[in-house]
């Protein structure tokens, strides 16, 4: 029979308890992702600024200062890609579209927008261009609708 020794007592004292560890290290996990939001800040968007080409587009709509009509952007979709209109006036691109929108946004944020989407353009770029009017500063987007003849 062996003796008890102080070595073995104060090697079982230096031992950790991992589950009390484990569990606070979960709570923690369970805290952040509980409190944190996973949408991007738009604030923190990288933007682009206006080029002199985009310029030329804004001076070509011609919006009086006392304007209150409002903007139309209509979305049709072609075969390829969906095409836009703002004010009648065609634009290929979303980032030219971005460019144009923020252009009226720094002369009239005020001005209403009215998205006119075909009936058979996709709901996320529909989406998308509503986002792009939120984000450049436009707070009264509308949806234009059919008037149904009974």
């Amino acid at each position: 029979m062996r003796a008890p020794t102080s070595f073995r007592s104060e090697q079982r004292s230096l031992e950790l308890k991992m589950t009390p560890l484990i569990d606070v290290v979960f709570l923690l996990l369970i805290f952040f992702v509980c409190t944190t939001s996973f949408q991007p800040p738009e604030e923190m968007l990288p933007t682009q600024l206006m080029t002199a080409g985009s310029q030329a587009v804004l001076e070509s709509l011609d919006i009086p200062e006392d304007a209150h009509e409002p903007i139309v952007i209509k979305l049709h979709t072609g075969p390829e890609l969906p095409a836009w209109e703002v004010q009648g006036q065609g634009v290929q691109e979303l980032c030219r579209l971005r460019e144009m929108l923020a252009g009226l946004g720094s002369i009239r944020a005020d001005l209403p927008i009215v998205l006119d989407a075909d009936g058979n353009v996709p709901l996320g770029n529909v989406v998308e261009v509503y986002d792009l009017c939120r984000l450049v500063g436009f707070s009264q987007i509308q949806f234009a609708a059919d008037i149904q003849e009974e």
